[in-house]
């Protein structure tokens, strides 16, 4: 039988890829229904295409780089927190040696140990890294993995901007009879795709996400493309 190595996927190391993944998936629906709304809206003002692209790609630009500094300022406040949670952990742990070995074995043994077996085993942690040990049991936190501002905005641009990038396309490629239902079409079956994913990446049912993203993106579309033609 093949043993299981370290470099496999474990615990908190799966479920941050998945949230990681869940995340651009995410980033991508934003991407699709913000720019498909707002194109669709010019289109119901005017066939002119260079006013479609322009309008796109200012949609896309802004959409894009609103997303990235969201998800760094974001991040970067999640990062502050961890830092300095494992800074008072750590003078803790200086100051206060024995009151944390106890907490740590009261925290084991709350996870279903007996107590002869959770004090030996804080013990045993303490002895090999304190502070990774109070920082994984009582804080949730990984001192070696913690939140990078940098790749989360960078993530959430390229999700986005993947995202915007097949309503843009849809609108500006087909001649002027086309584009509106080849837009209209590709983005509610993208929007059953990303329905589907981000359900089946949450363990969810997956006909209701998709009923209410695609739902969802048609009345955004509907809405703005009424208000352009209004306006037009």
């Amino acid at each position: 039988m093949t043993q299981p190595t370290h470099d496999e996927a474990h615990g908190a190391t799966l479920g941050s890829r998945l949230n990681w993944l869940r995340a651009a998936v995410l980033g991508a629906n934003d991407g699709i229904v913000s720019t498909a709304g707002l194109v669709v809206g010019v289109a119901g003002a005017t066939d002119d295409r260079s006013a479609l692209l322009t309008a796109g790609l200012a949609g896309l630009l802004a959409g894009s780089m609103s997303m990235a500094a969201g998800e760094y300022v974001s991040v970067s406040t999640q990062r502050d927190s961890e830092k300095a949670a494992l800074a008072v952990e750590k003078r803790e742990l200086r100051e206060q040696p024995e009151a944390e070995l106890e907490e740590l074995t009261e925290l084991l043994e709350g996870r279903g140990l007996s107590r002869e077996v959770a004090r030996e085993a804080a013990v045993q942690l303490t002895e090999r890294d304190a502070l990774r040990a109070h920082a994984r049991v009582e804080l949730g936190i990984d001192p070696d993995d913690l939140t990078n501002p940098w790749h989360a905005a960078g993530a959430s641009f390229l999700a986005f901007t993947a995202g915007a990038l097949l309503p843009l396309l849809a609108m500006v490629l087909p001649t002027a009879q086309w584009r509106l239902g080849v837009t209209v079409g590709s983005v509610l079956v993208a929007l059953a795709v990303t329905g589907w994913s981000s359900a089946r990446l949450g363990a969810a049912e997956p006909v209701r996400a998709v009923l209410r993203n695609v739902g969802g993106g048609a009345l955004a579309m509907g809405v703005t493309y009424a208000v352009g033609a209004v306006l037009g």
